[in-house]
């Protein structure tokens, strides 16, 4: 579907989790270029999209909404929501073993991308509760209870 071997590998896995993705033409004006969500699934703009990492924080977006809500034709996510999508975003890279940069580019998070690599880097959990309470990951104390792997580590992909 995609040329660059990079975009695939990011589509493969959102598709595989259960994420439709679809090759489209998409305006300048979406929110980040060349992805967007629509009806529960990612458009991708192969030819504009600036940052293949934003394929994950944008399947992170549609992975952490409620079912009900996934397929509307957008979603308006919450301040909850958006915490709770860098944090899945940063499981996601960590499960393909990708360079934090990738989704954390300069371009993006107001200019906080830096803070929030160092930050999930030394175990920050900036949206971890909610992932939690999501039923996707899980803390390390309630994680080491349970005898699983904590966050990065996911339960499940969707909400």
């Amino acid at each position: 579907m995609f040329a660059d071997p990079l975009t695939q590998r990011l589509a493969d896995f959102v598709v595989g989790i259960g994420i439709d993705v679809t090759a489209g033409e998409l305006p300048d004006d979406t929110f980040l270029p060349g992805v967007d969500i629509r009806f529960g699934g990612l458009v991708i703009d192969e030819q504009r999209l600036a940052h293949p990492g934003d394929i994950l924080h944008e399947a992170g977006h549609i992975a952490v909404t409620e079912p009900e809500g996934r397929k509307a034709e957008r979603l308006e996510p919450s301040d909850g929501e958006e915490m709770a999508a860098l944090a899945w975003s940063w499981a996601a890279l960590t499960h393909l073993e990708l360079d934090p940069g990738l989704v954390f580019h300069p371009e993006g998070y107001k200019g906080d991308a830096g803070w929030l690599v160092e930050t999930f880097t030394s175990g920050g959990a900036i949206g971890v509760p909610l992932l939690q309470f999501y039923g996707l990951a899980l803390e390390p104390r309630l994680a080491a209870e349970r005898g699983v792997a904590p966050f990065p580590h996911m339960l499940r992909w969707l909400r």
